[in-house]
């Protein structure tokens, strides 16, 4: 019998398939240039399609370049999937710009293009996108900065108070000159890296019930203060920004967070009666509520010329659906702009509805929901607790985001003044949501990275160590940047690091009792048996050793 020497494989990283499905990305919103062209004039927009199709192609190839060297075990789908909805947005905003350059559906004004400058930030947005992948080693590391980046949002959440509203009275923009920005956008971010952070420390306090009512936990007294200030930070929001969609945004990621942490159903329904009580409130009292919640109850009064409603878009966009039926109009067939100037930011879904139809709009859901399901697989797949609840906070707020933005503009909840995430005009916008895209890569990357051999320590399955702490971290492993070297792991690759090898900073030998206790005595006395630290608080969201928790590697 002759001996076969078998050679172990290296995992697959997926990036050809990364590669093969951004074509298929970059392709099909060209072919949509090509679309709105033959169908406006007959002639193929071969500037447009080079310009926009070709010109977003090259950037996103160039993140593909990158990630495939310095994120290679990244999720293949993420960077796809983000770089077609941003290049159907500019195909959008490009066909929307032939009407609106014409004044056509704005009273007879002739409006600018802004199809080149969405192309600009949509290059800044991948720059930054690059920029977290190379420079970002470890998303661990941002856990560090937990408190550091709650000031940070407060900074931006009352940063636009001082600023003028906009026509309809919200307090979203800050306006520097020519530049514009909404620092709400990028608060979204810095909040969720925060209650992420929060949320892994204060978890086992706040999955604790004082009485079990109707066969749910309800919080104990004391422990109910963090939801209240969130609460009543959505609640100034509202009556000093006049910002509905943010303010839902944040404190429904607050509390979805907040269950995936705990596994306690109370805590949702807890937050929706809190939801639902401030909105009755502050709909009563503030008029800028007040008229967005009339104007939803009743969207033909504008329209008929009755009530106290002053905007028609909602029942404009009502009829572009209707007119889109089943399929659609056709690219360049439609009048969406009748909506008027928010067309190509708040309302561009209703472009979709209209010229694409209800088959165009579920493939654009469908998108989306791929992208938020990779999101939420890269927070199962992760080793530490911390990097479940940032890939989960993140995927999250793109779902909020979607619901509240195509709830406003179908009628299903009242307008928001949100914007669809990368498909919409906006500069903030698309640069904010290739950033969120780019932590998910990071994390990705480390939880699909393949386990270590026997022998090597596995730093993924850590959490980020402190400087200058010398207690233990939740999984066990030594805070302040200590690891066990390489012998410190048996070679039957075992998670209890070998005893004798165990060792401190600075070299000092560490015995089986603990580090700094003297090594066992002489010849005879046998070493006592190493005991892993506990893992306390390893809830259910975080999960046991070997199934994706903080306990050990993923299998």
């Amino acid at each position: 019998m002759s001996n076969t020497t078998i050679t172990p494989q290296a995992a697959p990283n997926r990036r050809n398939t990364e590669l093969m499905m951004l074509g298929f990305a970059v392709l099909v919103p060209m072919l949509a240039y090509a679309n709105v062209g033959l169908a406006g004039d007959g002639s193929l927009p071969m500037g447009s399609v080079i310009k926009y199709g070709f010109g977003l192609g090259v950037f996103a190839g160039i993140a593909h370049l990158l990630v495939r060297k310095f994120a290679p075990y990244a999720d293949p789908l993420l960077l796809p999937l983000a770089t077609f909805l941003n290049g159907m947005g500019l195909m959008f905003i490009n066909r929307l710009d032939l009407d609106i350059v014409k004044g056509i559906g704005l009273g007879g004004r002739h409006g600018t293009a802004a199809a080149g400058s969405q192309l600009m930030y949509s290059a800044i947005g991948i720059g930054l996108f690059v920029g977290i992948v190379v420079l970002l080693k470890d998303h661990r590391l941002l856990q560090r900065y937990t408190y550091t980046f709650m000031a940070l949002a407060l900074v931006l959440l009352v940063s636009p108070i001082p600023f003028p509203g906009d026509m309809y009275g919200a307090k979203i923009w800050i306006r520097l000159g020519p530049f514009n920005f909404q620092p709400g956008e990028f608060t979204k971010i810095v909040l969720t890296i925060f209650f992420a952070g929060y949320l892994m420390a204060k978890r086992d306090a706040l999955a604790l019930a004082s009485r079990k009512v109707m066969g749910l936990y309800f919080p104990r007294g004391r422990d109910m203060g963090p939801i209240v200030v969130v609460w009543l930070l959505s609640i100034l929001i509202l009556v000093f920004e006049r910002d509905l969609g943010t303010s839902l945004l944040f404190f429904g990621l607050f509390v979805v967070m907040l269950y995936v942490a705990t596994e306690r159903t109370s805590w949702l329904l807890f937050g929706l009666f809190m939801a639902i009580g401030g909105a009755v409130v502050v709909g009563t009292l503030e008029p800028h509520v007040h008229d967005r919640v009339a104007a939803w109850l009743d969207p033909l009064a504008a329209y008929n010329g009755s009530g106290s409603v002053q905007s028609e878009q909602l029942a404009q966009a009502l009829f572009g659906y209707g007119t889109g039926g089943l399929l659609g109009t056709g690219l360049n067939q439609g009048h969406p702009t009748e909506i008027g100037f928010a067309a190509r930011s708040d309302f561009i879904l209703t472009t979709v509805g209209e010229e694409l139809g209800l088959a165009g709009m579920m493939a654009i859901f469908m998108v989306y929901a791929l992208l938020i399901e990779r999101g939420l697989r890269t927070s199962l797949a992760a080793r530490d607790p911390f990097g479940k609840l940032l890939a989960a906070g993140l995927s999250v707020t793109i779902a909020l985001q979607v619901f509240v933005v195509a709830g406003g503009v179908t009628g299903l909840i009242p307008l928001t003044g949100m914007t669809m995430p990368f498909l919409a005009q906006g500069g903030s916008s698309v640069i904010t949501n290739w950033a969120l895209v780019a932590i998910l890569i990071r994390i990705s990357d480390t939880a699909r990275r393949p386990a270590p051999p026997a022998g090597t320590f596995d730093p993924g399955a850590g959490v980020a160590p402190r400087r200058g702490s010398h207690a233990s971290g939740r999984d066990g492993t030594p805070a302040g940047g200590t690891t066990p070297p390489p012998s410190a792991t048996p070679a039957d690759g075992s998670s209890a690091p070998d005893p004798e090898a165990l060792t401190v900073a600075g070299g000092v030998p560490s015995a089986p009792g603990g580090p700094g206790s003297p090594p066992p005595g002489g010849s005879g006395t046998p070493p006592r048996p190493f005991v892993p630290p506990p893992n306390p608080g390893g809830g259910a969201p975080f999960g046991p050793p070997g199934q994706g928790g903080s306990g050990g590697p993923n299998p």
